[in-house]
């Protein structure tokens, strides 16, 4: 990646060097960590060190952190009808945000004529007006709201949102992935009862993730059922490599976060000062609470396929939007959701910072934007 620059952190990042000798030393633990010998102690200890610090990351306890394969099993995870508080009623229908990633908008387990959509406003927050009169018409409801969305960057109200939720005797998810690592939070003080969690967004490897839960919980059914792992709540042997790098990449990450979180943001600005120079640019959810490192932009007439292939012609990796479509450039939920015109949608393009990314790097994206802009705008002009 020395030779390019990568501006797409948002749909994966790098592998942190503290989570790659993590991941090499546990290639070298030989035992499986359900064995009881000294081995499979030596295996376990991998495990809980790691579920240690993903606990202590997001003020929660280890016994409450669930493995999974990914983000989005752990979102399937969290989905379940008859969740409850320990003293609580089950829920019994599931409200998500219209802006929430994909793995959240499926519905999980709840049947498809037991999920209702939250409206978002224009600048893509959640509408609380929406939720509370979706919240009032029917029984408890498990409410599922994204910590930040991953295509504009918007942080949620989601204390707020639990305010409501739980006044209304619900549960809240929280898909924390796309802000964790990048804002400090902790699943109590946003008000969370499920929070999901995944490694690659954080510097660690792809197929590793969690839920965390608090001790309240009560009525979580596994997906996949066996063995007695995860306390009973996710059965398979547990990747014990990718465990042990995510918990190295937590780590990492916690400890650069305040310094980090600013000097991405100075980059951002820097990076938006520069489009802001194009006429028409549009930045969406410009006056909203953002992530630190996140920009979706467009101008009219634009193709992010076009816009997405000129970057990468000239050395730059990012994206339209989300990384989950199979590669496909195709037109946001997000900003359909906020009620953008279908062809300011289809034009719309992402570039995440990182830990790594730099002054120069947003100047040479800059310069890039800037002949792709100047390219649009003689077509214009030959057209009209």
């Amino acid at each position: 990646m020395s030779d390019r620059i990568y501006l797409d952190w948002n749909a994966t990042t790098p592998l942190r060097p503290e989570a790659r000798q993590a991941m090499a030393a546990a290639w070298d633990t030989a035992g499986n960590p359900s064995s009881v010998h000294a081995e499979g102690r030596q295996a376990r200890r991998v495990v809980e060190d790691a579920r240690a610090a993903v606990a202590a990351a997001v003020g929660g306890r280890s016994q409450d952190v669930v493995f999974a394969s990914c983000g989005t099993e752990a979102n399937a995870l969290a989905l379940t009808p008859g969740l409850r508080r320990t003293s609580g009623e089950p829920v019994r229908r599931l409200l998500v945000s219209a802006i929430e990633h994909t793995s959240v908008l499926s519905g999980g387990r709840f049947s498809a004529g037991a999920i209702q959509t939250i409206k978002v406003t224009a600048s893509g927050l959640v509408d609380l007006d929406h939720l509370r009169a979706l919240l009032a018409d029917g029984p408890p409801a498990l409410v599922s709201v994204m910590l930040a969305n991953n295509e504009t960057g918007a942080i949620q109200p989601v204390g707020e949102v639990a305010d409501i939720v739980h006044e209304a005797g619900g549960l809240l998810h929280v898909d924390a992935i796309q802000g964790f690592g990048k804002i400090p939070f902790e699943i109590k003080s946003i008000g969370a009862d499920l929070l999901t969690l995944s490694a690659h967004k954080i510097g660690g490897p792809k197929g590793i993730g969690a839920l965390v839960l608090t001790e309240e919980m009560q009525g979580l059914e596994p997906l996949l059922r066996g063995g007695g792992q995860e306390l009973g709540r996710r059965a398979g042997t547990e990747n014990v490599a990718g465990i042990a790098a995510f918990g190295a990449a937590t780590k990492a990450a916690m400890a650069e976060l305040p310094a980090s979180a600013i000097r991405q943001q100075d980059l951002r600005e820097r990076l938006e000062k520069g489009l802001n120079q194009t006429p028409e640019i549009i930045v969406f959810s410009e006056h909203a609470p953002r992530l630190p490192n996140t920009t979706l932009f467009t101008v009219p007439g634009l193709r992010a396929e076009t816009a997405v292939i000129g970057f990468d012609l000239s050395g730059i990796s990012v994206s339209s939007g989300s990384a989950c479509s199979s590669g496909k450039v195709q037109p946001s939920h997000v900003l359909a959701a906020m009620g953008l015109d279908g062809k300011l949608a289809k034009g719309a393009v992402r570039l995440s910072l990182g830990w790594s990314t730099t002054e120069t790097d947003i100047d040479l994206a800059l310069e890039a934007w800037r002949t792709l802009a100047d390219a649009l705008l003689r077509g214009r002009r030959n057209t009209a």
